[in-house]
């Protein structure tokens, strides 16, 4: 079965109707089933019990009733009826029981006032109103009084009476003045709960003539006032003139102030009050003490504590009050009034009574014949109140009988009712301090189901959520419900529903397969009703992208995205709130479909951002905060403390920082007197300091400013802080950077660095320089010049140490003593020069040169090094004679040796040693010259071939530029080269060294050779070149060919060979494309002649360098320049290749560490141009 479940009203607001023992419900206030059903009188609206009237207009007794037929309706006065039809200032509404009394045309408000009651009566029983007491408002005036002026002494306690009338309802009581200005209150002055003013204690300035009191009276709006009081504080100096101006020398004692004193209470009065409060009200408890200083009041309650949430302290703490007051709230409170002289204690004693009020009120009862029921009356209070029952307005003791009812004291038992039982019963509950009373029927009905809910109702859900299908019914007896799914479909019994007392079917997780038509069916024993509904199951409504917490500088742009996913029959409405408000009227806020872009962002754009989509069935929402971020605010408020000689705190308030959090502040300070508007920085605080002790230098004249630094950036700067100057003082430093050097062989420059005048500490910036030479016993030189930075002494000896001292002072005194530097008198060039110059060639490019060093006392000087020229006089073959200039390698330090990289093989050199100081170089040594031994000679400088006739070739060429020595031979070697680039065999060809042509004969016709040539000395092989060349074409083999080229065959022949050769091209590129390798660089890596790989010298050091590719075989495609001439560079090894400029270094192995000097020189041989390019024809045979 399905399961059931209360039904929950706040989902679905339906009406239940349950016919069960103590089930007790209205009929449906449906309009068909009203027309149609009958319904005993319920009383739906009447006046308050306790009923006060305004004197001035009408009077209005409201009584509204409903029921089926209409009731009718009557009204008893003080227990007895009331005609109305005799009165003819009295009238009833039509269709209602409200009474309007028309005093205002004749008749006063006084003869109307009694206890009112309205009955309601139909067919079906009588329901009847509370006992309303109709009572007219009163606001008396008041007594005419003489009030005497009150005289007090200061610091005497006061009580202003009020006393107001006495009305109806009470009045509003409040002091004022003549100006109707409330006079101000305070726990020295306050007004109690019973509109008196009390006074702790008085003071002059209370002395006024017009204390007041008010009382307003609301339901007439009038306010009445009380004779203005007059009260005058006398001071004791005031009191003592007056008494003296009235007594004689002799009776006069002197008035005394009044002395401080403990509290005592003016209310209430003694240590003990009772206090009694009806449940449910505002409990008030008061406590107002006198003395001298002023008391304060606190509140314990005995035994327990104060309600947290329901206790509240007015007139400065002198009144407690406790709200919704209840049982629980009952004992004792006490109050304690203290000052500096004592306490006081008041204890009240507080009961709570209570009207009577319901614990279980009595329901309606809707029954069909036969069925059982019960009327259930239960109430409570204190004391406990009375239960009584009345049937239809009459007490049910002197009711008719009726044997379907049994009265058990707060509950009426119904059995095996019948239609006769209808009735209206009232419950009252009372006791002495209200009474209850309620009216219930019994309405005993007869009815064949009736099904309320719409047909053909549609509901729409979204999928995953609670479908809730309704089926309200009404019958008598109730009618069981039972729902169907399609037009065949069985009762529900499934888990997945919930069947709910109201009829309504609940799916608890509708789905996509939930749609369909419903069928709600209603029985009972008298028939049956049914009815459908529609359900239809959507896709819920998705934000499938948020928008996203962003975190932007003000001024600038900020974009929210909200993408929204929906089902395609529901239209969303997508939109964008603030602070869950609408977005502000401001054109910088702009939607464009899926974002909402907000620009130039201002700090009032900051907050949460709310993207809403919504359908007519659900709604989804999604936010971001945005937060608005800037640089600080500058701080302000600079203020300087604690103003000593060398330090001061200076003191800020941080500006806003603009939703960063300040990291730091950097504070800086200008020097007014020497640098007005250029700021330096001072220091750098914590973010969370607001004060700085800053250290200070003396006379300055310094003012501060701050910024403020957040993530963000940098503030401006503060204004300017006030000027301080502080006082002048003897330097704390002395001058940095103090250096002797001479410029000359007889003076001593002394130089170093200035204070700057921030540093001096003072006016009158001087330096004390000392000076003496270091070996010596002389006494210290000294002279006091004025603020520069250099001093010259002259006179000295060359290159001797001093101790030199430089000391600065102001017109306060002297900086502390300093330490002393040395330095020396000025330099002179070096006497001697090195001696025992000796050469170790090492290799035909390097050698080393070592010597014998100066005497120190020679150098006249800092020693830097030695300095060696050389230069090469001319080539050991006695050709290319050419002048080289001087070259320069210089050794720092005290080397004696040293390395001479790069030299030209074959050659003579001559080479001097200097010694070298600050001041220059010393006398050359004595000249040595060396030469080179043999190397390998350079290529020769070009190779080109000429006159090429059918079988042979002519090789013409120029020597190498750089022989290297003595050339022995060249060496020639050439390849045929055929038609598919492959390599033929090598010819290896020896040539004298004196020949610069050479003819090639016996070659074959129409081939192209390739030729490597390289000379050679006594060393070894030098670097090749290498050149290609075609010898020609015979014309009777020319003209037969051109024959054949006529013939048919031939023609088929050659496309054939040419679509073959175009097979092979593709696959070549096809292999190529895939990374193949290409076989003719395979063949010639097999061809390759190890015979004219480049020699290198043993040692390996400087050895010739020649291109590794000048020594393969040809390549496929390879091809000279046009010219046919080949251009090589050469190089004569000088150091030049290494570096610039002209002091070179080397280390102690000669490696090169430096630059050297001297001009570089290339010669470069051109060649003539070159045979033809082969010609077609020639291009054709290289495929036979």
């Amino acid at each position: 079965m399905p399961k059931k479940k209360p039904f929950s009203a706040g989902r679905v607001p339906l009406i239940l109707f349950l016919c069960q023992i103590v089930s007790a419900l209205d009929v449906p206030l449906d309009p068909k089933l009203l027309d149609d059903l009958v319904q005993p009188p319920t009383i739906t609206q009447q006046s308050p019990k306790d009923y006060i009237i305004d004197p001035r207009e009408n009077i209005v007794i409201q009584c509204e009733a409903k029921g089926k037929p209409p009731p009718s309706f009557s009204w008893t006065r003080n227990g007895t009826h009331f005609d109305i039809d005799k009165d003819p200032l009295v009238t009833m509404k039509p269709g209602s029981g409200t009474l309007v009394i028309n005093i205002m045309s004749d008749g006063k408000a006084e003869t109307y006032e009694g206890i009112y009651q309205c009955t309601a009566r139909n067919e079906r029983g009588a329901a009847i109103s509370n006992n309303i007491v109709v009572r007219p408002s009163r606001s008396p005036l008041w007594t005419k009084e003489r009030l005497e002026p009150i005289t007090l002494r200061n610091g005497q306690s006061l009580v202003l009476p009020c006393r107001p009338p006495v009305g109806l309802p009470p009045a509003i009581i409040f002091w004022m003045d003549n100006s109707f200005q409330r006079l101000p209150q305070s726990e020295r002055v306050s007004q109690g709960l019973n509109g008196d003013l009390y006074f702790s204690n008085v003071l002059p300035e209370d002395t006024r003539e017009d204390y007041i009191c008010y009382a307003r009276f609301n339901h007439t709006q009038t306010i009445q006032q009380k004779q203005p009081i007059s009260l005058k504080v006398i001071s004791v100096d005031e009191l003592n003139d007056t008494i003296a101006a009235n007594l004689s020398d002799t009776e006069f004692y002197g008035a005394k102030p009044s002395k401080e004193r403990p509290p005592t209470f003016l209310t209430p009065e003694g240590n003990e009050s009772l206090k009694e409060e009806l449940r449910g009200n505002v409990l008030s408890l008061e406590c107002i003490a006198e003395g001298l200083p002023t008391p304060i009041i606190y509140w314990i309650k005995e035994d327990g504590t104060l309600p947290v949430n329901r206790t509240f302290y007015r007139n400065f703490k002198k009144t407690l009050q406790i709200t919704q007051v209840s049982e629980a709230d009952s004992g004792n409170y006490q109050c304690i009034a203290k000052n500096t002289l004592g306490a006081v204690h008041h204890t009240i004693s507080v009961t709570v009574k209570a009207a009577p009020y319901w614990i279980v009120a009595p329901q309606n009862l809707v029954l069909s014949p036969g069925e059982n029921g019960t009327l259930i009356c239960r109430a409570n209070g204190n004391p406990k109140p009375r239960i009584g029952w009345l049937t239809n307005g009459v007490p049910i003791e002197i009711a008719p009988d009726d044997p379907s009812r049994k009265i058990d004291g707060d509950t009426i038992i119904f059995s095996n009712v019948q239609e006769r039982s209808s009735a209206v019963y009232q419950c009252n509950a009372s006791n002495e301090y209200g009474y209850l009373l309620a009216n219930a029927f019994v309405n005993v009905l007869a009815e064949p189901p009736r099904i309320l809910t719409s047909a053909n109702t549609l509901y729409q859900v979204i999928a995953n959520r609670p479908a809730l299908l309704d089926c309200a019914f009404f019958g008598s007896p109730r009618p069981t419900i039972e729902w169907f799914k399609g037009t065949r479909g069985s009762a529900l019994h499934e888990d997945i529903y919930v069947l709910h007392d109201n009829g309504t079917l609940e799916i608890p997780v509708a789905q996509k397969d939930s749609t369909g038509t419903y069928t709600c069916v209603a029985r009972n024993k008298l028939g049956m009703a049914k009815n459908e509904v529609h359900l239809e199951i959507k896709d819920p409504t998705r934000i499938i992208k948020q928008p996203e917490y962003a975190v932007v500088q003000r001024g600038s742009k900020v974009s929210f995205e909200c993408k929204v996913k929906h089902d395609h029959t529901l239209i969303p409405t997508i939109m964008w709130l603030k602070d869950n408000g609408e977005l502000p009227n401001d054109e910088r806020f702009s939607i464009d479909k899926d974002h909402l872009v907000v620009t130039d962002v201002s700090d009032d754009d900051g907050g949460t951002y709310t993207c809403a989509a919504n359908t007519t069935l659900d709604r989804v929402s999604a936010s971001a905060v945005l937060r608005v971020v800037d640089v600080p605010n500058p701080p302000f408020d600079l203020e300087l403390t604690n103003q000593l000689d060398k330090s001061v705190q200076l003191t800020w308030t941080p500006g806003d920082d603009n939703n960063s959090p300040i990291t730091k502040f950097i504070i800086e300070y200008e020097d007014a007197m020497r640098e007005a508007g250029i700021w330096h920085h001072q220091a750098e605080v914590s973010g969370t300091q607001t004060t700085a002790q800053l250290k200070l230098s003396p006379y300055v004249n310094y003012s501060f400013r701050v910024m403020a630094e957040n993530s963000i950036g940098r503030s401006v700067p503060s204004e300017a802080s006030e000027q301080y100057l502080t006082k002048a003082a003897e330097p704390d430093q002395n001058p940095t950077a103090v250096e002797g050097l001479g410029t000359e062989p007889d003076n001593l420059v002394i130089t170093w660095k200035p204070l700057n005048g921030f540093e001096s500490n003072g006016p009158g910036l001087q330096y004390k320089v000392s000076w003496r030479q270091k070996d010596g016993d002389d006494e210290w030189t000294s002279v006091v010049v004025a603020n520069v930075s250099k001093y010259i002494v002259s006179g000295t000896p060359t290159f001797v140490p001093y101790l030199i001292k430089v000391q600065s002072l102001n017109d306060v005194g002297f900086a502390p003593e300093p330490a002393a530097v040395m330095g020396h008198s000025g330099e002179d060039l070096p006497m001697v020069a090195p001696g025992n110059v000796r050469v170790n060639v090492v290799n035909s490019t390097l050698a080393e040169v070592h010597w014998d060093p100066v005497p120190l006392k020679s150098v006249r000087g800092h020693l830097q090094g030695y300095r060696i020229y050389y230069w090469k006089a001319q080539g050991s073959s006695k050709r290319n004679r050419r002048h080289i200039e001087k070259k320069i390698l210089t050794f720092q330090g005290s080397k004696t040796h040293g390395m001479l990289p790069g030299l030209q093989p074959y050659s003579h050199y001559t080479l001097n040693v200097r010694v070298v100081n600050g001041k220059g170089e010393g006398p050359a040594s004595t000249d040595r010259g060396f030469h080179t031994p043999e190397g390998v000679p350079s290529a020769p400088s070009s190779l080109k071939i000429v006159n090429p006739t059918l079988d042979s070739l002519t090789l013409e060429w120029d020597p190498p530029s750089h022989p290297n020595g003595i050339l022995t031979e060249y060496t020639l070697k050439y390849q045929p080269i055929n038609s598919t680039h492959e390599l033929g065999p090598l010819v290896d060809l020896k040539i004298p060294a004196n020949k610069t042509r050479w003819t090639l004969k016996n070659l074959n016709f129409s081939t192209r050779y390739k030729f490597y040539f390289y000379a050679q000395t006594s060393v070894g092989s030098g670097s090749q070149i290498t050149e290609e060349a075609i010898t020609t074409v015979d014309e009777a083999m020319a003209s037969r060919q051109v024959d054949i080229a006529t013939q048919g065959w031939f023609i088929g022949l050659m496309c054939a060979v040419a679509l073959l050769i175009l097979i092979l091209l593709i696959v070549c590129f096809i292999r190529r494309n895939k990374g193949g390798k290409y076989p003719v660089k395979e063949k010639e890596d097999a061809h390759a002649d190890p015979e004219i790989q480049p020699m290198k010298e043993d040692d390996g050091t400087f050895g010739e360098y020649s291109d590794a590719e000048d020594h393969k075989p040809l390549k496929k495609g390879s091809r000279t320049p046009s010219d046919r001439t080949v251009k090589k560079e050469d190089s004569d090894g000088s150091l030049a290749d290494y570096g610039e400029g002209v002091n070179g270094q080397f280390n102690e192995d000669g490696s090169f560490i430096g630059q050297y000097s001297g001009r570089r020189e290339k010669e470069q041989a051109e060649g003539n141009e070159s045979s033809e390019a082969p010609s077609p024809v020639n291009a054709m045979n290289s495929f036979v």
